[in-house]
């Protein structure tokens, strides 16, 4: 029978260590207590050695945990049990008990890890606290009485560990098992008939604990019952419970109660002294103390309600009788919660960051608040602080969720930081919080937005081509792809107005594309230009620039700039050909030069000997292209000799006698006249005037032939004479003349003055306060007020416009309100400003503005 068990265990063995194997570990299990010599496993056919390789290559133990009492045989390569094996002493209560082996193999070198499993048997039997247990029992006990017996220990594990217990048969007693948990069983015994000392003075049982092992082990404790006479009556507890409360904060040597048993013997049979004999749970002998004399109970350590709230004592009175006799009461310690527990807050899921469009009521975040407290030490409430736009939500018990009560702004508030606040219903309430930090993720919800609608631009003439005119910001308050900017020119809205002169050649009403004079930089906002700019071409460019985010959907922004062009000095006075029938508007006093004449390069004219100071002889007609104070003309002579007899007039251009003329002046004078502009640096241009000097009648005749005759007859001789009745003529001809002039002067100044005194002075800027005319050039800002306007005709009766106005972009003011100064932006070469700066201008006191509806060459003419 033990060779077939023997066999069968074998085989277990070896299935089981094949399957370690495969498993890459070497697993075999022994039963402890197996003799010395026992072959546990083959280890070298389980490595699948060859037979006497084992041996050559040394298979060996090379490492044990803990003595494992177990060796390699060299020769057949066998693990055996070399010593005893105690699991109990290897492992104690610990299960499985598993040892960990590693074992060398060389040529080539290899480790193996090998586990042996030492398996629990039966082998250790129930052992009493003590081999005898002596019971005093007084005879006058009563049927039913109890005494508590110390139990049995068992050192194996699982059903070998499960204990049961038999009283020996006696008339007298029973054995009343407890089950104080699922595992412990507590033996008492039980008085079931009165006892008699004469009778049997001693009762001498057998208590017997069996282990569910296989074979069962059993360990016995004798029981020596004494029976005391005399003393048959046993102390008696007031109340069999006793209930108390306590607070948690209560301090060590607080009275608990007073327990009290009274014995109706008399002397020291009825002295009763306390014990406390069992303790639930057992951390309650290191709570209470009872006094034995007097039966009070104090506290001996903290208590604390969040880990333990009711502590059950067993109380034991004894009295002093020859045969003692005890009896048992309960007492019940409850312990009362105090509020010494702060709330716990605890964030469960944070969802951030949040974005600003989100829909009121979305969940932030989810909180669990708890209190160790009970009662309403443990009822918790909870805020949010500072005041935010997020609130907190119960949703169920301990669980709250922190959600959003109000719409969010990025722009506004980027971040916030919450603060969750809890705070219990306790006296005094005790608080917690936990802070969060709640970033708003941006959505694009704002357009891009320029500083101004309208931008103001001044910029030179002739600039480079790609010269910066101007820089354009547009401010988005998002953030990244949706605050990023991007400028570009937008041609639904631009457009350039050309100068009336340059009309003629374009069939669409003078206006070109912005986008052929000036480009807009995407990332910056620059504005460059495409090409050199003309005055003379371009005075005015408006037109409007885009700025779009990088958002989705993406927003847009619009501004409009105006591009004023200033003038340069570039283009030289040119001299113009005298118009026909000068000679009868200058009154008969001088001739000018036939077109022929003009055309040589040289100027004719004639004058009469004897003619007064000035006597105008001729007059110089130059325009200049440019405009303003580069425009003005000036006229100098450039004599020959000092003190001629001639001099022109500085802004007229008339020639004119500076003294009366004589025979000693000679027949024939040459004057070379110089036409130059106020611009810097000042250009010019060279005429040459040739004049006669003619007998009064022959002056006369020369020029009544003139006023009738074609250009061929300004080509007359110089020599040519006249009879007496020309002489005549010419001086009737005067006389008409000078009273035609001087009635004409006089009307003409009455009209002026009437003009200037009661004409509408029209409001040339928008902005509030008096009204100002500007005269701009390149050299400053010089203002006229109307009071002080003047006009400027040119001799041919055209208008010369010598004055630029600009409306400024101020908003009206709001009813009420007093109107302001405009603070313009420091002028530079290149201005960007909010409200149109004055264009500049020389400071010169004499120079006239004429205000008209289109820009025109500016033509010498006497003031």
């Amino acid at each position: 029978m033990g060779s077939r068990w023997c066999a069968a265990l074998l085989r277990v063995l070896v299935l089981q260590a094949a399957w370690a194997l495969a498993g890459g570990q070497v697993r075999y299990s022994v039963a402890e207590e197996a003799k010395a010599g026992t072959v546990v496993g083959r280890l070298s056919q389980d490595l699948g050695l060859e037979a006497g390789e084992a041996e050559a290559r040394r298979l060996r133990l090379v490492a044990q945990g803990r003595r494992a009492s177990v060796e390699l045989s060299g020769a057949s390569g066998a693990l055996l049990v070399n010593s005893r094996l105690d699991r109990e002493e290897l492992c104690g209560k610990s299960a499985p008990c598993a040892l960990r082996l590693e074992v060398l193999l060389e040529r080539p070198l290899r480790v193996f890890h090998v586990e042996l499993e030492v398996t629990d048997i039966n082998d250790n039997a129930p052992i009493f606290p003590a081999a005898r247990k002596n019971l005093s029992i007084a005879e006058s006990s009563v049927p039913g009485s109890r005494f508590p017996l110390e139990g049995a220990s068992d050192a194996d594990i699982g059903a070998n560990a499960q204990l049961s217990y038999t009283l020996s048969p006696s008339e007298h007693f029973s054995l009343d098992l407890q089950k104080s948990n699922e595992r412990n069983i507590e033996p008492e015994l039980v008085l079931t008939k009165s006892l008699d000392r004469e009778t049997i003075p001693v009762h001498r049982l057998v208590l017997t604990a069996s282990d569910g092992g296989r074979p069962s082990l059993t360990g016995t404790m004798e029981l020596v019952i004494s029976v005391l006479d005399v003393n048959d009556n046993a102390p008696q507890f007031n109340q069999s419970v006793y209930k108390v409360q306590l607070p948690e904060n209560a301090t060590e040597g607080t009275l608990v109660t007073r327990v009290n048993a009274t014995d109706a013997d008399e002397g020291i049979n009825s002295e009763v002294t306390y014990a406390v004999t069992n303790f639930i749970p057992p951390s309650g002998k290191d709570v209470i103390s009872v006094n034995p004399k007097t039966g009070e109970i104090h506290l001996t350590g903290a208590l604390d309600f969040e880990e333990v709230n009711i502590f059950d004592f067993r109380i034991e009175a004894r009295d002093q009788g020859w045969a003692p006799l005890s009896s048992h009461c309960k007492v019940v310690l409850e312990v009362l919660d105090v509020n010494d527990n702060a709330p716990e807050v605890r964030v469960t899921s944070l969802s951030v960051p949040v974005a600003e469009d989100a829909a009121v009521g979305t969940v932030v975040a989810v909180l669990s608040v708890s209190d160790r407290d009970s009662g309403a030490n443990g009822r918790v409430r909870c805020w949010v602080w500072p005041a935010s736009p997020f609130g907190v939500e119960a949703t169920f018990s301990g669980s709250y969720s922190l959600v959003l009560r109000e719409a969010l702004d990025r722009e506004r508030v980027s971040e916030y930081e919450v603060e969750v606040r809890a705070e219990d219903g306790g006296a005094p309430a005790l608080r917690a919080s936990r802070g969060l930090r709640v970033p708003v993720s941006d959505v694009n919800d704002n357009a891009p937005a320029f500083a101004q609608a309208v931008y103001t631009v001044l910029a030179r003439e002739n600039n480079a081509a790609g010269a910066e005119l101007a820089r354009l910001w547009a401010r988005d308050p998002d953030e990244a792809g949706n605050g990023r900017v991007s400028y570009s020119l937008w041609e639904g809205g631009a457009g350039a107005l050309s100068s009336p002169s340059s009309w003629s050649g374009a069939a669409g009403g003078g206006w070109r594309p912005a986008s052929s004079y000036v480009s807009v930089d995407a990332e910056s906002g620059r504005v460059w230009a495409l090409q050199p700019l003309d005055y003379e071409e371009l005075q005015v460019l408006q037109f409007e620039v885009r700025a779009v985010d990088a958002g989705e959907p993406p927003l847009s922004g619009n501004a409009t700039v105006q591009l004023f062009v200033l003038d340069e000095n570039d283009n030289a006075p040119a001299l113009l050909p005298p118009p026909a029938g000068s000679a009868a508007e200058a009154g008969g006093a001088a001739a000018e030069a036939a077109a022929a004449g003009w055309g040589s390069g040289t100027l004719w004219a004639w004058a009469a000997w004897g003619a007064p100071a000035g006597q105008v002889v001729a007059k110089i007609r130059a325009v200049d292209a440019d405009s303003g104070y580069n425009a003005w003309l000036r006229y100098e002579l450039r004599e020959a000799r000092p003190k001629g007899p001639f001099r022109v007039g500085l802004y007229s251009g008339e020639v004119s006698t500076a003294r009366p003329l004589d025979e000693a002046d000679g027949a024939r004078h040459t004057l070379l006249i110089v036409v130059r502009d106020h611009g810097e640096p000042a250009r010019s241009a060279t005429a040459t005037l040739s004049v006669s000097l003619l007998e009064a009648a022959e002056a006369a005749l020369a020029a009544a032939a003139g006023s009738s005759s074609s250009s061929s007859s300004w080509r007359a001789a110089p020599g040519a004479e006249t009879g007496p009745g020309g002489a005549s003529a010419a001086t009737n001809v005067w006389l008409v003349v000078a009273i035609c002039a001087v009635s004409s002067l006089f009307l003409l100044a009455v009209v002026l003055y009437a003009a200037a005194r009661w004409a509408p002075r029209a409001a040339v800027l928008s902005a509030p306060g008096p009204t100002t005319l500007v005269c701009a050039s390149e050299v400053g800002s010089w203002s006229y007020s109307q009071r002080h306007s003047r006009s400027l005709c040119v001799a041919d009766g055209a208008a010369k416009s010598d004055l630029m106005v600009f409306s400024p972009n101020f908003p009206p003011p709001p009813p009420g309100a007093a109107p302001k100064d405009p603070q313009p932006e420091p002028s530079a070469l290149l201005h960007t400003v909010s409200a149109p700066p004055l264009l500049t201008s020389r400071l010169f006191s004499p120079l006239p503005l004429l205000s008209s509806a289109h820009s025109r060459p500016l033509v010498g003419s006497g003031l």
